[in-house]
């Protein structure tokens, strides 16, 4: 038996490659401590998420 290879599988779908996972270090209001903010963003709204 053959081997498939794993981009073979994902052929028709793209949707996938339209987002991108940010993290971002903010300081908590209630500790004063640093918590990470990670989000699943589409790629135009990158730079947005940053500037905030």
């Amino acid at each position: 038996m053959a081997k498939k290879t794993v981009a073979s599988l994902h052929e028709g779908s793209k949707d996938g490659r339209s987002y991108t996972k940010v993290i971002k270090m903010v300081k908590s209001p209630k500790t004063g401590s640093y918590i990470f903010d990670e989000q699943m963003v589409p790629n135009e709204e990158v730079q947005n998420f940053f500037k905030k």
